[in-house]
């Protein structure tokens, strides 16, 4: 089992700090978008009965979120403080499903954890080809986070919400954040704000693709944002080898 930390999260901050807990200026998260119609492979965690971060159903039996969801003041969290809600796009709803004890297990050097679960009873999304994302390309994030940025534990929404975001170049000046040299801890894709950015609570949630066809298949999973208009998340397409090793399919 492979953990991984981070100290550029953007979990319910009141919750979980993993050394510094970026505090981004004013703006209106998601922040912005809208209420969400359709995601049946959206996950919310929560842990110890509180809305934590959003997650994916990928299989049956396996669910990806961010790897810092998982750790509070740089420590582990119990598998038995954790629960997964899932089939309902209202966070107050839906099926409650626990992790199978010890079966975490972070991807490579990426900010990714996959989780397994008893079989849950959705849809789950697809995983993308290999390089499936370009410069340009519109995409959808997903998060049950925080509405607003004055106090992100206020506001966490209890509908899913959406909001469209621009694949921007890696080696724009505000990417730089985002997107170190090397995609070294595996945050490679920069997104513009489009319709809305993610705020608190939105860590680990899916960003999909919006070709036609295309809505079921998760590309990144998000893991950053400045709560403006820039935000970071890791490319599934670049570990998709060890995802599926893992998940065996």
């Amino acid at each position: 089992m492979k953990l991984r930390t981070s100290s550029r999260l953007f979990v319910v901050p009141a919750l979980v700090a993993l050394g510094t807990v970026v505090q981004a200026p004013g703006a209106s998260a998601v922040i912005g978008g809208s209420v969400s119609t359709y995601a049946p492979w959206a996950v919310r965690m929560v842990v110890d009965d509180t809305p934590f971060c959003t997650a994916t159903a990928i299989g049956r039996e396996w669910i990806l979120s961010a790897s810092h969801c998982f750790f509070e003041a740089g420590e582990r969290i119990d598998d038995s403080r954790i629960r997964f809600r899932v089939g309902a796009l209202d966070q107050r709803k839906g099926t409650v499903v626990r992790p199978v004890p010890g079966s975490t297990h972070g991807v490579g050097i990426a900010d990714m954890m996959l989780i397994k679960v008893p079989p849950m009873d959705v849809e789950p999304a697809r995983l993308p080809a290999r390089d499936s994302v370009r410069p340009g390309q519109i995409v959808r994030q997903y998060g049950w986070g925080a509405t607003c940025q004055e106090d992100e534990t206020t506001c966490q929404s209890d509908v899913l919400k959406e909001a469209d975001q621009r694949v921007l170049a890696p080696d724009q000046p505000r990417c730089e954040r985002f997107t170190p040299p090397g995609g070294g801890d595996g945050r490679d894709l920069c997104l513009g704000r489009v319709t809305g950015v993610p705020g608190g609570g939105d860590s680990g949630g899916p960003v999909m693709a919006t070709g036609p066809g295309e809505r079921d298949i998760i590309v990144a999973v998000e893991n950053d944002s400045d709560r403006d208009h820039t935000a970071g998340a890791g490319n599934v397409s670049l570990v998709l080898d060890e995802i599926h090793q893992v998940i065996g399919t």
